[in-house]
């Protein structure tokens, strides 16, 4: 299954090469809602929150109210992701957060399964250089993916994989680093990180993986009408 994202940093609908360097801007979020209103799923970033430099609160609970959504960025408590659920989110994407010390937090994880239902947490494992990279990517840490989404299998109803090496470079995503998580866990996979092609898209939904595609999208190097 293919899934649009929508990032928001500043106000706006943006797209990062890696999650650093400006390539896309728009300020007419209505135009990207509009157009991903046929999908049954939107994935949302508040990259601010994510950073920890701010927040995007009014756009997210607009997307929300508006699209069948999946909501990451910032979500540290327990008390966030119950706030971004309320507001309409179908679940809520945790990274960072699940993560301290350079080893999985489960205590975390169990508490916010617990609170929110397990079939609404996503854990977000982001892998730059084959390590797990958190807090935008900043912070690599001594674990790998596959260690990660072993770790956290009994707290995730589903994980996000992002590639973070091939991230917005339009180039292709790795698909063995793909396959490699999927084959660590049970849950539903969704992989992100380069995805441009819909032969990509399809290779994954084979594999019964879902896509996360941004630049592709936004550039118009991938129809979706």
């Amino acid at each position: 299954m293919l899934i649009p994202s929508i990032d928001l940093q500043n106000g706006r609908v943006v797209q990062l090469v890696r999650g650093e360097k400006l390539a896309l801007e728009s300020f007419d979020l209505d135009a990207w809602i509009a157009r991903f209103s046929a999908f049954p799923v939107v994935q949302l970033i508040d990259l601010d929150a994510a950073m920890g430099v701010g927040q995007n609160d009014a756009l997210v609970r607009k997307v929300a109210a508006s699209l069948p959504v999946r909501v990451g960025g910032g979500v540290r408590t327990v008390a966030r992701a119950q706030e971004l659920l309320e507001a309409g989110a179908q679940a809520v994407i945790v990274g960072s957060s699940l993560f301290r010390d350079g080893r999985v937090d489960v205590d975390f994880a169990g508490r916010m399964a617990e609170a929110v239902g397990i079939d609404r947490v996503i854990g977000a494992v982001d892998a730059k250089g084959g390590q797990v990279a958190i807090h935008g990517w900043k912070t690599v840490l001594p674990l790998t993916a596959v260690e990660a989404v072993g770790a956290l299998e009994p707290h995730c109803g589903g994980f996000l994989y992002t590639h973070v090496d091939r991230e917005g470079m339009m180039q292709g995503t790795d698909m063995d680093a793909i396959r490699a998580v999927a084959a660590a866990t049970m849950r539903r996979v969704t992989a992100a990180g380069g995805i441009t092609t819909r032969e990509e898209i399809d290779a994954l939904d084979a594999l019964g993986i879902d896509a996360v595609v941004g630049m592709a999208i936004y550039t118009g190097a991938l129809a979706i009408d």
